[in-house]
């Protein structure tokens, strides 16, 4: 995700700006908790520990950078953009509850 980008959202006119908030924020919920399933996965199976933590801390560090950038730009954008993260949680909960074990 490109960090800078979502800092020139400020720039667009408001409705654009906060759309692309949203989409945003569902492509970070997508990224997240598909790196939460991974993690788990490491965790689960054994071994493989520091490449856990890496990506345990990988995908915090990515939550809380673009949280916090989105909440420069108010407190609208930063609420679409916790919403998109729950709108790609559902996404890909429902995507891996039809996977095949």
């Amino acid at each position: 995700m490109n960090f800078g980008a979502i800092t020139m959202l400020s720039a667009l006119p408001m409705p654009l700006a906060l759309a692309a908030h949203g989409l945003a924020g569902v492509l970070l919920g997508v990224v997240y908790f598909r790196a939460l399933w991974w993690n788990v996965q490491l965790m689960g199976h054994g071994g493989r520990t520091a490449a856990a933590i890496g990506l345990m801390i990988g995908r915090l560090a990515l939550m809380i950078g673009a949280l916090g950038l989105a909440s420069r730009d108010g407190a609208l954008p930063l609420l679409l953009m916790a919403l998109g993260v729950l709108a790609g949680r559902a996404f890909v909960v429902r995507r891996l509850r039809r996977a095949p074990a």
